[in-house]
């Protein structure tokens, strides 16, 4: 590899004149995600080596905010399109690599080489820009999965408590399938929200989705009616199964006191959209 040089270019000069030897250099340094770059470009549409040149001069121009800006757009590419970390975090450090390999090429050719005193200035100033990429990358990367994350678990949370308005003060929430602890206190945070801030008179829970029961999911049931009507909104039970019933006497456990209950929801709607 010749590099083409000429006395008294700067070293983001060098690097422009050598910009394929550079390319080359990084490619062999960088043995698995060599393979991976047509792959990653259709992905997220990221070209690895145009980039690898953006943060080369990032580095040697000491261009802080740029390469800060730069790495965090990086990290939430990398994090929207749910590409390998260990295959950015091998590019980096190839490039790191070949960029001091061109710094111990231009220093040999340079008329006055770099003494001691500057040249551990110079290792400490350019690991701190690429440290400080890989940090802002990676704070950015985890921000945006993070936010990806609570958006779906709103999401999902969402899905599993579908409070349907069915007139300006009644409401019937259908659960369906399995309930567990978790999905019970999503149950009532949604629940006693939705009360206050749609103005809930009567809340219709409509259980016939549901084959059974264990007894802390009924407990957290009994809590959630008891909140229920502390907001001063009417419960109403439809749709316990057999099994359900069993188990809830088997435990001791009755709503009787706590909220009228109806053998379906069409007797329910029946009933209280018509009064209504």
């Amino acid at each position: 590899m010749s590099m083409v040089y000429n006395q008294g270019i700067d070293l983001k000069e060098y690097f422009s004149k050598n910009k394929h030897d550079f390319e080359e250099r990084l490619l062999s340094e960088a043995i698995t995600v060599r393979e991976k770059i047509k792959e990653i470009q259709q992905i997220g549409n990221i070209n690895l080596i145009e980039n690898a040149h953006k943060l080369v001069l990032y580095v040697i121009n000491q261009n802080e905010e740029d390469l800060v800006s730069f790495a965090a757009n990086e990290g939430i590419v990398w994090a929207k399109y749910q590409m390998t970390l260990s295959f950015k975090l091998e590019w980096v450090q190839a490039i790191r690599r070949t960029l001091w390999h061109f710094l111990y090429s231009f220093d040999n050719l340079s008329e006055v080489p770099t003494n001691r005193e500057e040249f551990f200035s110079t290792e400490k100033t350019i690991n701190q820009y690429f440290d400080l990429f890989l940090n802002c990358f990676f704070i950015s990367y985890s921000k945006f999965k993070d936010e990806l994350l609570d958006a779906q678990r709103e999401l999902v949370a969402n899905l599993s408590v579908p409070i349907i308005p069915i007139s300006p003060t009644i409401c019937i929430l259908p659960l369906i399938g399995a309930i567990d602890s978790y999905r019970s206190t999503s149950i009532e945070e949604k629940v006693l929200t939705e009360i206050g801030k749609l103005h809930i008179q009567t809340l219709i829970l409509d259980l016939s989705g549901i084959a059974q029961m264990e007894a802390i999911v009924i407990n957290h049931l009994s809590k959630l009616i008891d909140g229920v009507s502390m907001m001063g909104c009417k419960a109403i039970i439809t749709g316990l199964r057999p099994e359900i019933v069993r188990n809830m006497i088997k435990q001791g456990f009755s709503f009787e006191q706590k909220a009228e209950t109806k053998g379906s929801l069409q007797q329910a709607l029946k009933e209280y959209v018509t009064f209504n």
